[in-house]
Order: C-alpha cells, then sequence, then structure tokens
C-alpha cells in the first residue's frame, strides 16, 4: 500500500486529535511538538485572532478546523505547566532549594518503591498500531526527553533526562545507571566533560521551551564520572544559579561558562569551590536580586524585578535569555555569546568580549549580517560550534519574525576565519536540508518548525569539515555544507520503503524527532555519534552509512534494555489484567503516546516482556476499569478520548482501522492541553471529563461515540478545567481563566447537594492553581484540594496565600489548610485512602498522612527526588506513581 503524509494520518483521527504550541515549543499530532503549532504560538506571543489562525491555517493547507486542532501543542503546555506553578505572579529565586532542605528534615514511612516501567518501552510494537499516530514509523526503542549527553575516549557516555538526573553507560550506552538521584533537582539542562581534568558537569534547570521544562538547583561536578555518583556537596558555587535554566556550560583554559536564563555566569574549572561570578546580562533592569549562600549580594534587583505585574515582573523570564556561549579556542579570553528570545527583542543578537575578566563593560552587542537578516531583533535562538583549532566558528540560527511560517529557520552558517563578526556564509537553509533526505513534506511544517525549540550543533574533533545539526531531524555533512544527508529523519512514513507490513517494510530506523543534545564518543574503541532527542538516546559511527535518500543504515537505539528510565509520564492508569496474573498499567506520556504493560505483580515481576504504545501521539489523562484494566480511557490531548475494551490491540498488525477504539470527543471549546478525566471511585462505569464545561458519561465501557458525553455545567467562558474527581455521584471540579499571571482566577464548582454550582472561595484559600481533588467515597460533602505552585514567600504575585492541601467538610462552603509540616513545594495529586489515609504527589516526591494525623511523612524509600504528576491506586493495594522523568513507580499502601 501507498504511505500517508503526515496531515493525511492525523486527519484521519478527525477533530479529536489536538496538538501543542508552549512558550516556546510547537507541535505535531503523534510527535510532541511540530506542523502548526507555531501559529497557535503566534496566536499567544502575536496576539492574533481567531481571523487571523483560521487564515494562516488555511494557508498551510488542509482543513482550518482540524488544522487549528493540531496547532496548539508546543507552545501551549509550556505555557500551562508554567501557569500552574508560578500564577498569580512570578517565583522568586530560591524556591526548589528551601522545599528540598525541607524535605530531608522529614519523617519517612517504611517501605520501597519499585520502579514498574524499568522494562524496553518498544513504540513500534506491532501489536498496538494506533494509525494516526507515529505508531510504526520508525522510532523504534524509545524513553524520555535527552537534553546533555556527554561521553569520552573509553566507552562511557553520560545522558541528562529533561527531569530525571544523570545516567551513565560504561559500554558505549545500554545498561544504564542513575548517578545524580540524590541532588536536589534532576532537571537536566547540560551536560559536559570538562576538557582539563575530564570531570562531569551536570547543569540542572532545562533550558529548552519546552512544556515541561524545570528550574534547577544550580551545577554539580562530579571528580570521577567513571565511577562516581553526584552528592548535593559536588554543587558549583552556592546558591547563585539556584531557580534558573542553564543551556550550555562551556569552557575556555581555566574557566567554565554558564549561560542561564539570568545572564552570562562564571567559575573557576577545576573546583566546585567559590561563587560563581556574574558576567553579563543586557537588560540589568530585569535581574532579580542574587546573593550568595553568606548573603553577599551578587546581582542587586532590577527596578522592574517587582511582584507588581504593572511594572514589567511578568516579562522578566525573558529579557536576559543566553541561549550559547563559545570561547575562543585560541584566546580563550575571547568569548562570544548568542542572547536573545525566541520570539525576539531589541536585546536579541550576538555578543563578545575580548577579555571577560574585565567584567560586564566588557561585552558588547556585533553587528553583524546572516543571509538577509541583520543582527538585530530579528537573530533568535541560536547554537555555536568551534572547530576544535577554533578556524571556524558554525552557527544555527533561528528567525524571530519567520515563528509563524512553516520554518523559524534562518539558516545554518559558518565564519571561516573563526571571527564572529564574519564574514558569515549561509551553508544551509531549510530548502537545502529539506531536499537531503527530510520526512517532512514543507506544507506547514517544513524542516526547523521547531528551531526555538530543539538545536544541536557538534563539530567533528578529528574533522572541521565534518558537522552535525540537530532540528526536529538530524542532518550531517562531511565537506562543510556543500552537501547533507537526514540521517535521522523524523520519521520513516513519507518514504517508499515504508510499510504497514513489517514483513515488507525496508526502511532503516529512523530515531525519534525533536533533537537537543549531541556527544562524540566510543563504542567498543570505535568512533560514535550519540544523539540525544525527546524519545532517548541514538548512536551511530562517526563515519556512518546512508542509503539513496540520505537516511542513515546503521542507527541504533540506547535504550532497548529499558534501563534509561527518563519516560515523562502525565497520568497512570491500573486495573485487574483478566488475561493472566498481575495489573494491567499504562499512562500517557510527553511525546511518546501511552504506554501499556500487562501481567505486573506486586512483587515486581511482570510477564510482559516490553512495553507497547497502545495510542500515539502526545499521550495525557488517562483512566482504567479497576476489575478490567483493557478497559482504558485515553486522552491524545485537549479531551480527544478514546475508549477501549481490548487495550486497543489491533485486529492485525497490517489492519489499516484501528477497530479497537472509539472516540468520545465532545467538541469542548476551552480544555487544557491535558484536560482532566476521572472514574466514579464507586461505581467505575460512570466516567467524569473537564474541559470549559463539565462532562460526565454512564456506562463509558459500552460507549462508541460521544454521544455517550453529557453536558453537566458550565464553568463559565474562558474557564478551563484544572482537576476532577467523583464518588457516588457526588464530584468536584476546579478551573482556572484567566490561567496566566496577568489576571489570573481560580475557582472549584461541586455537585455536592444535589446540584451543580459555583463555590465562593474566601480570601483564605490561596489563588493559585487547584490541581488535584478527592472525594470521601462516605460523604460527598468531604473533600480536598492540592493546590499548585508555591505560597506566598516566593510567589510574588496577589492572594497567593499558604498551603498546599486543603480540606472541607461542608461541600466546599469552608476550607481549612491541613497542609502542616509539608514543604512549600507545588502539588499535584491527592488520593484519600480506603483507611482514611491521605497521599499527595508533588514536584518532589509522595507524601502520605496518617489518619487521624495532622502531620505528613515522606511515603517509603527508593523514589527519585522528582516530579509526581499523578497518582493511582491498583486494585493489588499498591500506590502506582506517575513520573514526569523517571517513569512508573509503584509502592504498597501503608498499613
Amino acid at each position: 500500500m501507498t504511505s500517508l503524509s503526515p496531515r493525511t494520518r492525523r486527519v484521519l483521527a478527525g477533530a479529536a486529535a489536538a496538538a501543542v504550541v508552549a512558550a516556546g515549543t510547537a507541535g505535531y499530532a503523534g510527535r510532541h511538538e511540530l506542523n502548526e503549532a507555531w501559529l497557535k504560538y503566534q496566536w499567544r506571543d502575536r496576539h492574533y485572532n481567531a481571523a487571523v489562525m483560521e487564515k494562516a491555517l488555511m494557508i498551510a493547507g488542509g482543513n482550518p478546523a482540524e488544522a487549528q486542532n493540531e496547532s496548539k501543542e508546543a507552545v501551549t503546555i509550556e505555557e500551562q505547566f508554567a501557569q500552574a506553578r508560578t500564577a498569580p505572579g512570578i517565583v522568586a529565586p530560591g524556591a526548589y532549594g528551601n522545599a528540598f532542605a525541607q524535605l530531608s528534615s522529614m519523617p519517612r514511612t517504611s517501605g520501597t518503591w519499585h520502579e514498574v516501567t524499568k522494562v524496553p518501552y518498544n513504540e513500534d510494537d506491532t501489536r498496538y498500531r494506533d494509525w494516526n499516530s507515529n505508531s510504526s514509523g520508525g522510532a523504534g526503542y524509545g524513553t524520555g526527553r535527552i537534553t546533555g549527553l556527554a561521553a569520552d575516549s573509553a566507552d562511557h557516555v553520560y545522558a541528562a533526562g529533561a527531569d530525571g538526573g544523570v545516567w551513565r553507560s560504561s559500554q558505549g550506552g545500554g545498561n544504564w545507571t542513575p548517578i545524580a538521584d540524590s541532588l536536589p533537582s534532576l532537571s537536566g539542562g547540560d551536560l559536559q566533560i570538562a576538557g582539563n581534568d575530564g570531570s562531569l558537569w551536570f547543569a540542572t534547570g532545562e533550558a529548552n521551551t519546552g512544556g515541561t521544562s524545570y528550574v534547577g538547583s544550580g551545577v554539580y561536578r562530579l571528580a570521577n564520572p567513571a565511577t562516581g555518583t553526584f552528592s548535593p556537596t559536588d554543587r558549583v558555587g552556592g546558591k547563585e544559579l539556584e531557580s534558573t535554566t542553564i543551556g550550555r556550560v562551556r569552557w575556555g583554559g581555566s574557566t567554565v561558562f554558564a549561560a542561564t536564563n539570568r545572564g552570562i555566569w562564571y567559575h573557576a574549572a577545576g573546583t566546585p569551590s567559590g561563587d560563581w561570578t556574574f558576567g553579563f546580562a543586557p537588560n540589568m533592569s530585569y535581574m532579580p536580586q542574587i546573593t550568595d549562600d553568606a548573603g553577599k549580594v551578587l546581582v542587586p534587583a532590577g527596578s522592574n524585578w517587582s511582584g507588581d505585574t504593572s511594572s514589567g515582573a511578568t516579562n522578566a523570564a525573558y529579557k536576559n535569555i543566553v541561549n550559547d556561549i563559545a570561547v575562543d579556542p585560541k584566546n580563550p579570553k575571547h568569548v562570544v555569546a548568542a542572547i536573545g528570545w525566541r520570539s525576539g527583542d531589541t536585546y536579541n543578537g550576538f555578543y563578545e568580549t575580548n577579555d571577560f575578566t574585565q567584567g560586564p563593560s566588557s561585552w558588547h552587542k556585533l553587528s553583524v549580517t546572516l543571509g538577509g537578516i541583520t543582527n538585530s531583533s530579528d537573530v533568535g535562538y541560536t547554537t555555536f560550534a568551534f572547530s576544535k583549532t577554533g578556524d571556524r566558528l558554525y552557527a544555527m540560527v533561528q528567525q524571530p519574525s519567520k515563528i509563524a511560517s512553516s520554518s523559524s529557520l534562518a539558516g545554518i552558517y559558518v565564519s571561516k576565519t573563526g571571527s564572529p563578526s564574519g564574514p558569515w556564509n549561509q551553508i544551509a537553509n531549510e530548502q537545502q536540508l529539506h531536499n537531503s533526505g527530510s520526512a517532512l513534506d514543507r506544507k506547514g511544517y517544513g524542516v526547523g518548525v521547531q528551531a526555538w525549540y530543539n538545536q544541536f550543533l557538534q563539530v567533528d574533533p578529528a574533522n572541521a569539515d565534518h558537522v552535525w545539526a540537530g532540528l526536529e531531524e538530524v542532518f550531517e555533512t562531511k565537506d562543510a555544507g556543500s552537501h547533507w544527508n537526514a540521517v535521522s529523519p523524523y520519521w520513516n512514513f513519507t518514504f517508499p520503503c515504508w510499510s504497514i507490513d513489517p514483513t515488507k517494510n525496508t526502511c532503516p530506523l529512523a530515531g525519534h524527532s525533536d533533537q537537543h543534545s549531541v556527544a562524540v564518543g566510543t563504542a567498543g574503541g570505535t568512533p560514535v555519534v550519540f544523539f540525544g532527542n525527546d524519545g532517548g538516546v541514538y548512536r551511530r559511527p562517526v563515519n556512518g552509512k546512508v542509503n539513496a535518500n540520505g537516511n542513515a543504515t546503521d542507527l541504533v537505539s540506547m535504550s532497548a534494555d529499558g534501563t534509561l528510565g527518563s519516560l515523562q509520564y502525565y497520568s497512570a492508569s491500573v486495573g485487574k489484567d483478566l488475561s493472566g496474573t498481575g495489573m494491567v498499567v499504562s499512562g500517557g506520556l510527553q511525546d511518546n503516546g501511552v504506554s501499556n504493560l500487562r501481567k505486573v505483580n506486586p512483587d515486581g515481576t511482570n510477564g510482559d516482556t516490553e512495553m507497547g504504545s497502545n495510542f500515539g501521539g502526545d499521550g495525557g489523562d488517562g483512566a482504567a476499569d479497576p476489575r478490567n484494566g483493557c478497559n482504558q480511557l485515553q486522552e491524545y490531548v485537549y479531551l480527544a478520548v478514546k475508549v477501549t475494551n481490548n487495550c486497543a490491540e489491533n485486529p492485525g498488525a497490517t489492519s489499516e482501522a484501528d477497530a479497537s477504539s472509539w472516540s468520545l470527543d465532545p467538541g469542548d471549546p476551552n480544555p487544557r492541553f491535558i484536560a482532566p478525566i476521572g472514574l466514579d471511585g464507586s461505581n467505575p462505569d460512570n466516567a467524569i471529563f473537564g474541559g470549559e464545561y463539565v462532562w460526565t458519561a454512564s456506562n463509558v465501557w459500552k460507549a462508541r461515540d460521544s454521544s455517550v458525553m453529557k453536558k453537566q455545567f458550565d464553568l463559565g467562558a474562558g474557564h478551563s478545567a484544572t482537576a476532577v474527581a467523583m464518588q457516588n455521584g457526588a464530584a468536584y471540579v476546579s478551573w482556572c481563566g484567566p490561567c496566566n499571571n496577568a489576571g489570573f482566577t481560580r475557582g472549584i464548582a461541586t455537585n455536592a447537594g444535589g446540584t451543580w454550582h459555583q463555590l465562593t472561595l474566601d480570601a483564605s484559600f490561596p489563588n493559585r492553581f487547584v490541581q488535584g481533588l478527592a472525594v470521601d467515597p462516605a460523604d460527598g460533602n468531604h473533600a480536598y484540594a492540592a493546590i499548585n505552585g508555591f505560597s506566598r514567600r516566593f510567589t510574588e504575585g496577589p492572594g497567593a496565600g499558604v498551603g498546599h492541601v486543603y480540606e472541607t467538610t461542608d461541600g466546599g462552603q469552608h476550607w481549612t489548610d491541613i497542609s502542616g509540616n509539608l514543604p512549600d513545594v507545588p502539588a499535584s495529586s491527592v488520593k484519600r485512602l480506603s483507611n482514611g489515609g491521605l497521599v499527595l504527589g508533588t514536584d518532589l516526591t509522595t507524601f502520605y498522612r496518617a489518619p487521624g494525623a495532622t502531620s505528613w511523612q515522606v511515603l517509603g524509600s527508593g523514589l527519585p527526588t522528582t516530579v509526581v504528576m499523578d497518582l493511582e491506586v491498583a486494585p493489588d493495594g499498591d500506590l502506582y506513581a506517575a513520573t514526569h522523568g523517571r517513569g512508573m513507580w509503584s509502592i504498597p499502601l501503608p498499613q
């Protein structure tokens, strides 16, 4: 049969297929961050209206209604994750560090967490073929986003997850071991091996402008990376880089530089002791006050850094973003920086100092020409790469004025003198890269459509003409840009070699899309290059082979053994496996569909040798029938829900139609990217869903179309549900709208008492995101709310309040703060247990409050310090935690 175009494949899904666009990503249906996502981003950042959006979509091609659903992914999810943790204001430095310090002194329950998803995840599993997404496209074995890579010449390779810490392999990939789990932040910004002493530097705080990027706790230096593990005492300097994002760390002589969202900082390269020194920032009025551990002011607060949103504080996060730093190999005092916001700003451009030791005044903005643009506000996110000798300087440049185009890539350039002043010659543009074997069709989603989200650039240390460039795909040139090959294409669907029939599919492994990191190392003594992307780590020889289309024939996934556990879950769903023993465990993932694992037993064993992706694309919220875990509700995004009664197994691997699942998408006008879904805990045949409206469905497992969805209540124009919970028909639904920190509002609606109504929340209830809800099965007037964001000590905004867990016993008329001794950390999920106890999932870990107690304990041991997005109690008595960066974990409930 003939292959389908990406647009055709998603259009087959119908209007239910929604996509992304967050404060810095762009999404494609079936692969997070691609196609018309930039249009929704433009809608927000350029203030386009619906008519302009529709016109642009018409120009892009395809059905506007379909395309508009696809246009929201990347920018939206970044925006919404940030909103949940910052609204109603902005977060001051030190918030996560303070919470981690509180955590270390808390009591802990008995019990040990078990990593449920430590098995291979086959995204091309022939048991499940979601025909409207990326299943069978050639991603192979995958895991979560890898933001940093480092490798040496002795077969050691190190990988940093987006929110999963650092892993080490001593065999050139595979058999990975986590080595940073004791750190207060596992958010990966960059990972580099120091050339002077071989130490490994881990910069925390992911700088990719993606929806689920988290700030970090600074930079850590591991002296003996081949055998050691990171410790909090390995932190370089003090707290001066806390609560920042760090996109790059770069070396020059005896100095290491950090490119942060608060300017340029530098430190002595051979030791972790001593403060970081502030180097430069173009907009000092937007800088917060930054102090060292002793309270010494290193940077004074600027006039625009304030909790008063009218003063410009809401823009502070966008005013000093350093994308990359390049240190001249011939003169380590000569430093170049690419500084700017991807949407364009007057401060955007290339900056240079001829002697960084002379302080901020030594920096100046360069005036250069890059193709048809000058170095001004139209130079956006940029990545540099010097050749080993410094005779050449390469640059990949994103162009803000093209952010609403099918590609925002200005081009790849080289300065053949190594001077940042140029002259700069363009060696690649979108058209050239498209013609090199790309899988993108240019009709609305060309090469570089996400150049503001995914970039890497690497020069072969042994050959200055040999360069790898990462965008949505990986490109390679061996002649300094005269010719390019798409060695890791977006997927294989557009190529003649592809067939849904595995026996006829002759395409090589494509790898996963959305590239973020690269490293050159060895495997078995052979020089290899590693690529890190939204699906994990892939490897090929430095001097690899390609087919006639320019695609690599020797690409290998480094996630095939299941030990690289960086999966980023939004949700967990658990129910009994009627085909055997144990549980069926499924969950929605960032850019990696929905994973499905069968026969999971409480002792940690399972009968399924690998997970498969039974629903593709971005996986959102979901729910499973506790009596039969193959009865599943799974969301793509934006409340595009499907129901299946057999785990969505296809009738046959070559079936074109998905005959085992049915769309229930109600067409809600304003759902959030990850819209909440829940079952009635007392009657799992009934379900509740939240968008702008509250929807319920009876006998949901027998549903075959959206007619089962019944509209119960209008939360209000511009409002979107953030959490749902229901027991014995008594339901609570929280909402926000506006959801950003400019005029943020929130509320809760309920039918407790018999009829749906909005609750009146008094001033003592925090004006922050309500991210989790739970209802007492014995009393519908008794409920709990989990509050995201930070309390007023760190959130500089109106009504932030205090506390993270609130309880009502009168149907929501009055709420009491029961946070007790909890750290001040964002909370996402709360569940009431059958014994009357509570469990709470937060950005650091999971907590437990025993029945009748007023204080909280850390639940068990062994769970990495990472973001817990969802908690679910399974029929086997275990509690399952969906983490956003370290996979799925379980623990027996406290007795």
